[in-house]
């Protein structure tokens, strides 16, 4: 029997509902309603998290798209266990959306596209930082992007390194904040990222 949901849960897509969550979202918080909290673990199992900027969310057959440094310590971590998850948390709007999944790279055009999208500083800056390496210092960055800047003019192109990941998932939770810390929390799920159709189940808060 699938739970009854209403109001802001209301529709059977969790990606769909997501998405509509983060639009409400642009227009109350004050600094990147995108931001996400993304975990990945090293080869020990050891924990890590970060904020992101989530940049696309795809609705057919559902799936979360970010940018990033390949050869950073996220980048090596995801493409050595191919899975990823993240929180995304609105405290304007008091709620959250929890999401797991397998991970791949999105193709080079689509790669592509966003990095020229970007700022040309953004773009630069994507070619001097060895995200996650050692950094003797600000004004060793600040040099790296200088002699980039000197060699890649002002149209460069996207890094070898750098480009875009794709959250596909199996889980989705959706929370909203109740009065009495009586939340409510739903999780869907599926057992393979492009099955059809989701499984509903309302948790206790």
């Amino acid at each position: 029997m699938t739970p009854k949901r209403e109001g802001i849960f209301k529709g059977s897509d969790p990606v769909a509902i997501a998405a509509r969550w983060l639009e409400e979202a642009r227009a109350t918080e004050p600094n990147d309603p995108n931001a996400i909290a993304l975990a990945t673990a090293d080869a020990e199992g050891m924990p890590n998290v970060r904020m992101v900027l989530l940049k696309e969310i795809e609705r057919d057959p559902g799936a979360f798209v970010f940018y990033t440094n390949f050869e950073g310590a996220k980048g090596r971590e995801i493409e050595a266990s191919g899975k990823a998850a993240f929180v995304m948390h609105w405290k304007s709007l008091r709620r959250q959306v929890r999401v797991r999944g397998p991970v791949e790279r999105v193709a080079d055009a689509q790669a592509d596209a966003y990095y020229r999208s970007r700022s040309l500083q953004s773009r630069l800056g994507a070619w001097a930082s060895r995200q996650s390496h050692p950094l003797d210092s600000r004004a060793a960055l600040m040099a790296a992007v200088a002699k980039v800047t000197a060699t890649k003019g002002a149209d460069p192109e996207r890094p070898p390194f750098w480009g875009g990941f794709r959250i596909k998932p199996v889980e989705i939770e959706l929370w909203a904040d109740g009065a009495f810390r009586l939340h409510d929390r739903f999780r869907f799920s599926r057992s393979a990222p492009d099955e059809a159709g989701w499984d509903v189940a309302r948790l206790n808060p």
